[in-house]
């Protein structure tokens, strides 16, 4: 079900008459806090109101593919690349202006300019420091599968960040091999697979489980709701290249629906201008924005100083391959 959260229309000295009676309608599958900043900030500097309809990122471009023509969708703001690049192969986006696009490197967005890519996050693994030594982690994600770690790890494979995991091991390794790899994983996990990130970094903060595999974000929105020194669990990264270590890119496009595609341009423009991006990077998201100049956010390493699996989004496709292969392997 989408639901549909109406975001306060704060606006303050509209531009023109014109402006203040534009309306868009957001599609989100971004966290809602960080969506509502964002549109906040965008209604205060345009005079344009929006609606933000918030679910699940892959609930949302399955409604834009049945709604078509008929969408009442203006942007879609989704989480990780593949929905959103799934969307952008039925035709449903139009092609974003270079002067939109430029304002990020060209790797993270559409390789045809039809969405731009807005943050980044990394799959790293959260581990139980109360069971485990930096010593005794794995160096690659392939070695998870192996019999050693059979009790010991946990996954949460209908997570949509964990999509792009498994698309990673297939390019680099064949699907037959990727295949192999997720059951080995099952087998592994056991019991221990959860409906989400948060619910498998929980169990392993209390020793419910060894190690995971999750994006680095929601460690650091735990550790600050928490406190780090009430967290017994920390964060590691495959070795630089890993096709377990990626970097996973939010995007946004404007439907080809949309009643008014200028407007929603200069939504997607802010997204990735100094003032959205520094939006992001002040939020509890902790996602890292993508736009140069823009501080990380507080306590992470430093984006240039991160060596992921060099797949770029165009390499990791729709998402189509690693919910086959998932579903194979009756992990969804």
């Amino acid at each position: 079900m989408v639901l549909v959260a109406s975001v306060a229309m704060l606006v303050a000295s509209c531009s023109s008459s014109a402006s203040s009676s534009k309306h868009l309608v957001v599609y989100s599958g971004q966290h809602p806090q960080t969506s509502a900043a964002l549109v906040a900030a965008f209604e205060r500097a345009t005079g344009i109101s929006v609606t933000v309809r918030s679910s699940d990122e892959a609930v949302l471009a399955n409604q834009i593919k049945i709604e078509g023509s008929r969408s009442p969708a203006d942007v879609f703001y989704a989480e990780n690349s593949a929905p959103i690049e799934s969307v952008a192969s039925r035709g449903l986006l139009t092609t974003l202006p270079a002067s939109i696009l430029s304002r990020v490197p060209a790797r993270v967005s559409s390789p045809k300019g039809y969405w731009v890519g807005v943050t980044a996050r990394f799959s790293v693994m959260a581990y139980s420091t109360t069971h485990l030594k930096p010593s005794q982690l794995p160096s690659s994600v392939l070695e998870l599968a192996d019999p050693k770690w059979k009790g010991k790890i946990g996954i949460a494979p209908a997570e949509t960040d964990f999509q792009p995991i498994v698309a990673s091991v297939a390019k680099r390794y064949g699907t037959t091999r990727a295949l192999h790899w997720l059951e080995g994983l099952k087998a592994n996990a056991g019991s221990h697979i959860y409906p989400s990130n948060e619910e498998l970094l929980a169990a392993i903060d209390r020793g419910g489980v060894d190690l995971g595999v999750i994006n680095q974000y929601y460690w650091y929105r735990q550790a600050q709701q928490v406190g780090v020194r009430s967290m017994h669990s920390a964060l590691a990264t495959f070795a630089p290249g890993d096709p377990g270590f990626i970097e996973s890119i939010s995007g946004a496009g404007v439907l080809t629906a949309s009643h008014d595609k200028a407007a929603a341009e200069r939504f997607v423009a802010f997204l990735v201008s100094p003032q959205g991006q520094a939006i992001i990077a002040r939020s509890s998201s902790f996602e890292y924005p993508l736009a140069a100049g823009i501080s990380t956010p507080t306590g992470e390493p430093a984006l240039s100083t991160l060596r992921p699996s060099p797949f770029t989004v165009a390499e990791l496709g729709d998402g189509a391959i690693a919910l086959a292969l998932l579903q194979q392997a009756q992990l969804l």
